[in-house]
């Protein structure tokens, strides 16, 4: 693998990274668009380092050694657990930060795979999850509506009717 491949993978983790990030960004969200350029950009350079020492080692390894791409990826994966924890919170009953917390992991798929060549999925991933947070919204706004109408809210524990029982109780 040559440089410019290289730099063209980090720069294509980086941008769909940003598009991420963009609209946590947009809606306020504390892990925006540094954050999802962070972590795109990191797992990539995670990957395409794993990459580098597998076919370094291709030929004559030394003995003891060898390479795992999926044992870095798999670390990275575990890493991300941490940041996406601390992007959920719980205030007064409610739960925050889970989508964030899932724009996070997303976005180190994303640096994960275009770091190892492909990055076409990389970009099909990001355009649906983009469709998804930002195209749904309106759908969730119908349905909080419908939901309020009918008198049901959420609680930490699932939806309650006004009265206090599970619905269709």
């Amino acid at each position: 693998m040559d440089e410019h491949v290289i730099v063209m993978r980090l720069g294509v983790a980086t941008l769909l990274g940003a598009v991420m990030g963009l609209e946590r960004e947009l809606r306020g969200q504390a892990a925006g668009l540094r954050t999802h350029i962070l972590v795109s950009l990191g797992a990539c350079l995670f990957t395409l380092s794993s990459v580098l020492v597998e076919s370094s080692l291709e030929g004559s390894p030394p003995n003891g050694s060898r390479a795992d791409i999926s044992r870095i990826a798999s670390q990275v994966v575990v890493g991300i657990g941490f940041l996406g924890a601390g992007a959920i919170i719980r205030d007064r009953g409610q739960v925050r930060g889970l989508t964030t917390a899932a724009n996070l992991w997303l976005a180190a798929s994303v640096g994960l795979t275009t770091g190892l060549g492909f990055p076409w999925a990389a970009v099909t991933a990001v355009s649906i999850a983009l469709l998804a947070i930002a195209g749904l919204r309106p759908v969730e706004r119908a349905i909080h509506r419908h939901r309020v109408r009918r008198g049901f809210h959420v609680d930490a524990g699932g939806p309650v009717s006004r009265n206090g029982d599970e619905p269709g109780d």
